[in-house]
């Protein structure tokens, strides 16, 4: 599998977050290697997104959304659970696109055991909070590089869906982007955490995932 480069992360965040889907998210741990294919993601907009951490600027807490694309921007969300976001597009832009369900490829037993209230593997990342527990992923990834780091995401030959899944992002308050179609899956795979299908962008009748989501 090769590393997906630096300037595929150097794009709108409307753009790579389609492109993550079908993409093997993996982590070189102590305890083996565990890998997920990405099937759900979510892009946050920085400055025009009133639902991104990066909205009111910059702080402690989001530095990372900030700088270089290509790195993982980590945070603690609900005082129990974990997220991780893949940073995008350019220094201080702050796009970020929020990975939130993988399908597990490698690694079971050690998923397993980190997610042992999981009833079957298809529940091992199907979730945001989920993934991060089932691949190791805490608050010391915040800001690691996803081009040479221990977390990396890889092109297998398994291409994006030509028709990805779009809706409305999960759980926003009204007023908070709620409307807006930023959400990304692909269609009728089980592992997808929120609402299994909605829209394609072929039924959108748009020509590209950029489009519609803008729309």
């Amino acid at each position: 599998m090769k590393p997906l480069p630096r300037v595929f992360y150097g794009r709108d965040a409307l753009v790579v977050a389609p492109d993550l889907l079908g993409r093997t998210l993996v982590h070189e741990t102590a305890e083996g290697t565990v890998a997920g294919r990405i099937v759900e993601v979510e892009a946050y907009c920085g400055p025009i997104d009133p639902a991104s951490h990066a909205y009111r600027g910059p702080t402690r807490r989001n530095a990372v959304m900030f700088g270089p694309a290509g790195h993982l921007y980590v945070y603690f969300t609900y005082g129990m659970h974990w997220c991780a976001n893949v940073v995008a597009h350019r220094d201080g832009d702050a796009s970020a696109v929020l990975l939130r369900a993988a399908v597990p490829l490698e690694g079971l037993d050690v998923m397993r055991r980190r997610r042992v209230r999981a009833r079957r593997d298809r529940d091992l990342c199907s979730g945001p909070a989920k993934l991060t527990q089932a691949l190791g992923i805490t608050r010391p990834y915040d800001g690691v590089d996803l081009v040479r780091g221990p977390v990396r995401l890889y092109d297998d030959g398994t291409p994006p869906p030509h028709t990805p899944g779009i809706s409305t992002r999960v759980g926003l308050r009204v007023g908070l982007g709620d409307e807006l179609l930023w959400r990304y899956f692909v269609p009728d795979e089980v592992c997808v955490s929120g609402p299994a299908r909605r829209r394609t962008i072929a039924e959108a009748g748009a020509t590209d995932a950029a489009t519609v989501a803008r729309s």
